[in-house]
């Protein structure tokens, strides 16, 4: 079957909860937004993509039984894959499904908004791919740099969105990104 675009939700799993930078506060908004966003797109018959991060040992490890999806999150994937890098289109098989299914666009949304959220962005911008990047489906954690500041997530966020907007993706809403599946339908 062939699809103009998917839905790639990166690293939306367990493991996540039992890293030590972990915090709830901004977990519930994203998971309302992520919640919607693939809701929105079964409904308007765009595949969704799940895409796990795995390592040999720890909690990204397949042994560890957190490589699932992060609860509450539902999702029934039409295809899953599995990286061991940043981007989700290095060594995961997912370029050459994207390639089978005829997809042109792909929508970003998971864990976390400036590493593999944002690094499979740009590479599929670098690939040809038009990508939306829907921030309030991403989710992230504050980070402090190498002069001891911390860095909010509202603060990282904002960062990605002003690296990636108008270079490498279209920063979107869960409204505008499943708006632009009935634009390319209409095209």
């Amino acid at each position: 079957m062939s699809y103009q675009t998917a839905l790639l939700v990166i690293d939306a799993q367990e493991s996540f909860r039992h890293r030590d930078y972990f915090r709830d506060d901004e977990f519930a908004p994203y998971i309302a937004r992520q919640q919607a966003l693939i809701d929105g797109a079964k409904a308007a018959g765009i595949p969704v993509v799940q895409i796990f991060h795995v390592e040999d040992t720890g909690v990204f490890g397949e042994a560890s039984g957190l490589v699932k999806a992060i609860a509450p999150l539902k999702i029934a994937p039409d295809a899953v894959f599995r990286k061991r890098r940043h981007s989700a289109l290095v060594g995961s098989g997912l370029d050459v499904w994207l390639t089978r299914h005829g997809v042109r666009r792909v929508i970003v949304s998971g864990i976390r908004t400036e590493q593999c959220c944002e690094t499979t962005t740009r590479h599929a911008s670098d690939l040809g791919y038009a990508v939306d990047f829907v921030s309030e489906a991403t989710l992230t954690f504050p980070m402090v740099d190498r002069s001891g500041r911390e860095w909010s997530a509202a603060e990282i966020r904002a960062r990605t969105e002003l690296v990636l907007a108008g270079r490498f993706a279209r920063i979107v809403s869960v409204e505008e990104a499943l708006a632009g599946e009935a634009r390319a339908a209409a095209a």
